[in-house]
């Protein structure tokens, strides 16, 4: 019924197997969380091997990931905008994750690292006053948080699983920090891949919590 709240709907016993009837015909915030979530992250992972695909001289371990985005042309028009509509659809995640569970942290810092995101793909390398790099770090530093404090919604074994992976995010990223200016350990993997260990522990998990997200009520 157009208008009416879900305490309305509470209040005139519209409910089926303790559900209400407004969110059998639709999905619950969660479902909606996941669903933001999963489509994020699945078109930047595929999108992300076609910019590499694309230029053949690109080394996923010589060059950055951001390369894609600058050094690279015909890579660029397609990582900025996948970058940057990850970034968009993981704030979605974020709105509907606190009209959920009502976790600010949670929902802060996956806001956050969603605006670190669109602020990769706006500004992409090369752009002033050093905002590609800010945004970078902000989206590296504020997801693996997210997957850290994402555990206490997660049943075991996927909450240990989760703090591991944001753990191991953020350690790469201690890692990798010093290496901007040349003069960090890159575990002779290269640049590249070292910056690869911070992305795709985080981007593995969110496709992993967006599976429990998608099969989750509201609180």
């Amino acid at each position: 019924m157009p208008g009416r709240s879900r305490q309305e709907f509470r209040q005139t016993g519209f409910f089926i197997n303790g559900h209400s009837c407004a969110t059998l015909l639709g999905l619950s915030n969660a479902e909606k969380a996941g669903v933001a979530l999963f489509v994020g992250a699945v078109q930047f992972g595929i999108l992300l091997i076609v910019s590499e695909s694309v230029s053949p001289t690109y080394s996923v371990s010589v060059n950055y990931i951001s390369d894609l985005g600058h050094i690279f042309p015909a890579s660029a028009q397609i990582f900025n905008p996948s970058i940057a509509l990850l970034g968009i659809l993981v704030i979605v995640t974020g709105y509907y994750l606190e009209r959920a569970f009502y976790w600010k942290p949670l929902t802060v810092v996956i806001v956050i690292g969603g605006v670190g995101a669109v602020g990769v793909g706006a500004f992409p390398e090369g752009s002033p006053l050093m905002l590609h790099g800010i945004f970078s770090l902000i989206t590296f530093l504020f997801t693996g948080l997210a997957a850290v404090l994402a555990a206490r919604f997660q049943k075991a074994p996927l909450s240990s699983f989760s703090a591991a992976l944001g753990l191991l995010t953020l350690v790469a990223l201690v890692l990798y920090i010093p290496d901007s200016g040349n003069f960090g350990n890159t575990l002779g993997i290269g640049p590249g891949g070292l910056e690869r260990l911070i992305v795709y522990p985080v981007l593995l998990w969110s496709l992993a919590f967006a599976g429990q997200l998608m099969a989750t009520k509201d609180i």
